[in-house]
């Protein structure tokens, strides 16, 4: 699978689909969905869709709403009453620019727009997705998963108790960006394992930025190094030590590969994916 294909499909996709006019509220949007991003998420849609036969064309729209979500939750997540968070993809954060006003109604509004652009769709189970994308970004998901984070910072949990917030606050919607493109498919889908290995790519995903807050220097992730401690999150290396949050992570890792061979997946775009995630650097 050739990511940079992808990764530039979305990105013009998204510079079509966002406001075009000049004022400060759709500038605000603008800035923060297209300044840079690995754009994992869509990345999900089209490996998914595309390993089970999709229709390109249809993944289109899941893709955008789908980095849309994210890119939102990234604002208010930066917010000083969130992270309070300065720096993201080496930038000064949406509020830092735009001010926090401005902030805060350029979410509400990229929320609204990953929803109009998902009803667009004219894939039969569209109304499926929007209920799916719903659940994965509301109480029962994201933002559940960001109170919960809050609530518990300066305090000592588990490791049960990190594993429960990241499944809603990063696992669902990286869940659902799998099942968003296995909805557009063409051929018969065993959406239980393929809701697991999302549940597992959620995890190792979390795990490995976790580690990335530690190890990585502010100018190669673009982000705040040491964030997380500076807050006092709770996070793997914090809770089970440095070593046990890389063998947790390679254990997750492993498990993809397994789940990836259950699904008689392997050589597909999404077997091609996985091995990417596993191998990030960033």
């Amino acid at each position: 699978m050739n990511l940079d294909f992808y990764r530039a499909r979305i990105d013009n996709l998204l510079k079509t689909h966002l406001p075009q006019d000049d004022s400060p509220l759709s500038e605000a949007i603008r800035y923060a969905t297209l300044q840079g991003g690995k754009r994992f998420r869509p990345l999900l849609v089209y490996a998914t869709g595309l390993s089970f036969n999709a229709s390109l064309e249809q993944l289109d729209y899941p893709a955008m709403a789908v980095e849309i979500i994210h890119a939102y939750s990234l604002v208010h997540d930066d917010l000083p009453a969130m992270d309070n968070d300065l720096l993201r993809r080496g930038l000064p954060t949406c509020h830092v620019k735009f001010g926090e006003a401005l902030a805060i109604l350029a979410g509400d509004a990229m929320q609204a727009l990953a929803f109009d652009i998902l009803a667009a769709n004219t894939h039969p189970n569209t109304l499926q997705m929007l209920r799916l994308l719903a659940k994965a970004c509301g109480a029962e998901g994201m933002a559940g998963g960001q109170a919960l984070d809050l609530a518990v910072v300066g305090k000592n949990i588990d490791e049960n108790q990190l594993q429960h917030i990241h499944r809603a606050k990063t696992g669902k919607l990286i869940k659902a960006s799998v099942a968003l493109g296995a909805l557009c498919a063409n051929t018969p889908i065993n959406h239980k394992t393929l809701e697991d290995l999302g549940l597992t790519l959620g995890l190792a995903y979390q795990i490995q930025d976790d580690i990335f807050d530690v190890e990585l220097e502010t100018v190669v992730r673009g982000k705040q190094q040491g964030a997380d401690a500076a807050l006092n999150k709770p996070t793997y290396p914090a809770i089970l030590g440095m070593a046990q949050a890389k063998e947790k992570l390679a254990k997750a890792n492993e498990q993809l590969q397994q789940q990836i061979q259950n699904l008689q997946l392997e050589n597909s775009p999404l077997a091609n994916l996985m091995a990417e995630v596993i191998q990030r650097q960033i």
